[in-house]
């Protein structure tokens, strides 16, 4: 069915979407709870899933909802900081790919966003505390396990 009001719509066309997104973080310490976090999601929920994880041994398979994207981050295939030639820190893989994340999905702002941060001390500090201070998402908004 043609639709008029879809006809100007452009890659560079606003698009308002009030839909809540979900980043949710955690690590091989908090595979569990991960699980039952996203359980809880709404099956309509939207948005990334970073899990972090020594190795590939330790990738499992995640229920979550359909427009929900996992990515496992391995450790053993990373660096650390860069240009330092170290191993990557449990922790910094998580870190990392979710300051890109908020780089690139949350360039205006935090909007409708929802965190849900689980894991080891460092990881969820981290996290937490960039989600907090360098990108704004109010306290209410970061959900941080452990």
């Amino acid at each position: 069915m043609y639709r008029p009001d879809h006809a100007t719509h452009t890659a560079s066309t606003a698009h308002a979407d009030d839909r809540v997104q979900f980043l949710v973080v955690g690590d091989e310490t908090s595979l569990a709870q991960l699980e039952a976090e996203l359980a809880l999601l709404p099956l309509c929920a939207r948005g990334r899933v970073f899990v972090e994880v020594a190795d590939a041994s330790q990738i499992v398979p995640l229920a979550t909802p359909m427009r929900m994207t996992v990515t496992w981050l391995s450790r053993s295939q990373r660096t650390g900081r860069p240009g330092s030639g170290e191993r990557c820190a449990a922790g910094e893989a998580g870190a990392r790919a979710v300051r890109a994340w908020c780089d690139e999905m949350l360039c205006d702002g935090p909007g409708e966003t929802r965190a849900i941060v689980t894991g080891a001390f460092t990881l969820v500090a981290e996290v937490r505390d960039h989600l907090l201070d360098a990108v704004g998402m109010a306290p209410a908004a970061v959900g941080a396990g452990r």
